[in-house]
């Protein structure tokens, strides 16, 4: 920030350098205190030290999801452990597919270089 940024600016820029990360957990804890309406949402808010108009964004979007599930639309994006455990477990049985064809071919030649006809004569 350079001189003559007023007061205002630097406390925004602050406040935008300082702002609490809150987790899922956190929000479905807050999300869930509103909806039972022991106190107001401005007082929630002002303790939890969150803007009203995001614990409405959460609020909302926590319905919507809810819906979706009771509606029975359970598709979602896989989070990025799912993905990486799924590449890991697509490597391993890739590998595994490998190692068996592999061990077939070698046998089957084992069987052909021996003289065995593979059920031709009887």
């Amino acid at each position: 920030m350079g001189k003559g940024a007023g007061p205002q600016k630097v406390v925004r820029e602050i406040q935008r350098r300082t702002r609490r990360r809150f987790s899922a957990e956190e929000k479905i804890r807050i999300v869930l205190e509103g909806l039972r309406g022991e106190q107001s949402i401005a007082e929630l808010c002002r303790r939890e030290g969150l803007a009203p108009n995001l614990y409405y964004r959460w609020s909302k979007e926590f319905l919507e999801a809810g819906k979706k599930r009771l509606l029975g639309d359970t598709k979602r994006e896989a989070t990025a452990p799912e993905v990486k455990e799924l590449r890991d477990e697509n490597s391993r049985l890739k590998l595994a597919l490998a190692e068996t064809v592999l061990e077939n071919r070698i046998l089957k030649r084992g069987l052909l270089g021996s003289g065995i006809d593979d059920g031709a004569s009887d």
